[in-house]
């Protein structure tokens, strides 16, 4: 028990079954091989593992082997259904077709529902009629009596009438040629068949046919050789999967194909989950051109769908465009990548679907700005600005928008966009975006010659860069920041220069003000003296006897012009400005 038990394999029989079985669906036959042996030295004599290494060996070309293990799983039940199934394919293959006929029959019989069955009846009896020339060679009965024939005996017989049959179409060829159906041997040849009928044409070059080669070999003796061995081939082939077997397996695949139309719910949902799945990954990865070409699938598949299978079908498809939009820009196709995401904003509104136009429309602005219609662009996201829900998309959108204000020189909207992500920015806690659009103020504010904002602005940018730890950005908001404070500095000199000369302006005319007030109250002064002078001299008039006073009369004169000459004096040293009427007055 102890030896028995050193021998057998690690693992378990249902192991190794499970493994053989996944191996041979990949086709790897090869390496199926030793599971299913594993399998059989912990559980010996297994039929249904026997089957499945026969079917191994088969494949690998080992039929004495296949045989072996066919015939070991019916060793215990005769009536084993798979069993017979697979000994009459290991002997049909051998070239024991009467033999596998008989098999054939056994199995019918015992499972008549089985389609295997009967085509394996039908092959083998073409079979045995293109071997043997004649049905009527062949009587074969579905009784038992024909149990005691020995196999090794009727493979003989067909094996030497296979050899008599070939040798005279040998000798047939040089006379006359094969009769066969053209449209059967070009199917069963395929592109072998334009050589074949090349070779049939040299058979006409009587001078070809007789020449040799430097080897001593007639060229019409290898032309009927490659003719026969394409015969050869035509028969083997015909064996091997017939007409109607083809047609047969042409009306399946179409069957399986309408069936497969007909998908389940879950089915639908998984292929198209997974479909999305691929192409969005495909995208990520760096493989536009495939993800494209995915989607493209995917698309046409999904078309081909109805409603009842695919509920939210446009809704779908209107992601699908969404993906070869999103692919088309990535590859530099920005036309067709606008039109797919034209396309999906369509469906979206048709469909009214608020998420897919706001996607759409996000897009559509990221396509026109990225080709430089910055206005277009800034029609598309403004459109979508009440459809952002959260603060991070807002400070996005808000400063895409900006931006573009900024390169069509509208510094004022760009400025305002600015301030509009930075407070979302800060909504949001985002040191990225804050830093973002610190840099888009300050760049506006510039553009408006607000430095010493723009100075702040930028300053505070480089705070966040360097949280951030960005070495790029904080390079670049340096020499940002000195480009600003050279304009500043500027900026002040020359606001300087413009100061200084509107003050002596002012100050002269504050001046001419108080020249031309005093020069009015002088005037009225010498108005109040006039109308003094008058009055004393209406009163000398009307007092001429009064001869003592003459000489006071005498000295008022000269008062007078003591008072003329002091207001010459006083208008002469004014500005000049204006002339001195109370003077004229006095001299009239």
């Amino acid at each position: 028990m102890v030896e028995a038990a050193a021998e057998v394999p690690p693992g378990t029989f249902p192991n190794f079954v499970a493994e053989g079985t996944l191996l041979v669906r990949r086709g790897e036959h090869d390496k199926a091989l030793p599971c299913f042996t594993n399998a059989l030295l912990l559980r010996p004599g297994d039929k249904q593992c026997l089957v499945a290494r026969s079917k191994c060996y088969l494949k690998l070309g080992d039929t004495e082997n296949s045989l072996k293990d066919a015939e070991a799983s019916l060793q215990n039940d005769k009536t084993f259904s798979k069993g017979l199934y697979q000994k009459a394919e290991t002997l049909y293959t051998m070239g024991d077709f009467e033999f596998a006929l008989v098999f054939y029959h056994r199995g019918y019989r015992l499972r008549p529902e089985l389609q295997k069955f009967r085509l394996g009846i039908q092959k083998c009896q073409e079979a045995i009629v293109n071997c043997i020339g004649s049905p009527s060679s062949v009587k074969l009965e579905n009784n038992e009596d024909i149990c005691f024939l020995s196999r090794q005996a009727e493979s003989r017989k067909a094996q030497q009438k296979l050899q008599i049959k070939l040798t005279k179409d040998q000798k047939r060829m040089s006379k006359q040629e094969h009769v066969r159906n053209p449209q059967t041997e070009r199917q069963l040849l395929g592109e072998l068949y334009a050589d074949k009928a090349f070779l049939e044409k040299l058979l006409k070059d009587e001078d070809l046919m007789k020449s040799s080669t430097k080897q001593g070999i007639k060229v019409k003796d290898l032309v009927l050789g490659g003719i026969t061995y394409l015969n050869t081939r035509t028969e083997f082939w015909q064996q091997q999967k017939p007409i109607y077997a083809r047609v047969r397996e042409r009306k399946l695949r179409q069957q399986r194909w309408i069936r497969d139309k007909k998908r389940k719910p879950d089915e639908v949902a998984r292929y198209i989950v997974k479909s999305m799945e691929d192409i969005e990954m495909l995208l990520a990865g760096g493989s536009p051109e495939e993800s494209l070409k995915k989607a493209e699938h995917v698309l046409k598949t999904i078309q081909g769908w109805s409603d009842k299978e695919v509920p939210n079908k446009n809704e779908l498809i209107g992601n699908l465009h969404n993906c070869m939009g999103n692919a088309q820009m990535e590859m530099g196709h920005m036309d067709a990548a606008l039109q797919s995401h034209q396309t999906d904003l369509e469906l979206a509104r048709q469909n009214n679907l608020p998420g897919a136009i706001s996607r759409a429309l996000d897009n559509i602005g990221r396509v026109y700005a990225r080709i430089g219609k910055f206005q277009q662009a800034i029609d598309s996201w403004e459109e979508k600005i009440p459809m952002a829900k959260s603060s991070l998309e807002k400070t996005w959108l808000f400063h895409e928008i900006g931006q573009c204000y900024l390169e069509l020189s509208q510094a004022e909207e760009a400025r305002s966009y600015g301030q509009k992500s930075l407070q979302a920015a800060d909504e949001e806690g985002d040191v990225e975006w804050q830093l973002n659009a610190s840099v888009l103020v300050a760049q506006a504010q510039v553009k408006l010659k607000d430095y010493q904002a723009a100075i702040i602005n930028f300053e505070k940018a480089l705070e966040k860069a360097k949280l951030i730890h960005n070495d790029d950005a904080q390079q670049a908001i340096i020499i940002a920041l000195n480009d600003v404070s050279k304009s500043f500095i500027k900026d002040l000199k020359e606001g300087e220069r413009t100061a200084a000369s509107p003050k002596d302006d002012d100050y002269s005319s504050e001046n001419t003000e108080e020249t031309s007030k005093r020069t009015t109250e002088r005037e009225g002064s010498k108005g109040s003296e006039l109308s003094i002078e008058t009055q004393s001299n209406e009163r000398q008039e009307d007092e001429p006897e009064n001869d003592d006073e003459e000489p006071d009369d005498d000295e008022e004169p000269e008062n007078d012009d003591e008072g003329n000459e002091q207001a010459d004096k006083e208008s002469e040293s004014s500005e000049g400005e204006k002339e001195e009427p109370g003077t004229g007055e006095r001299e009239d």
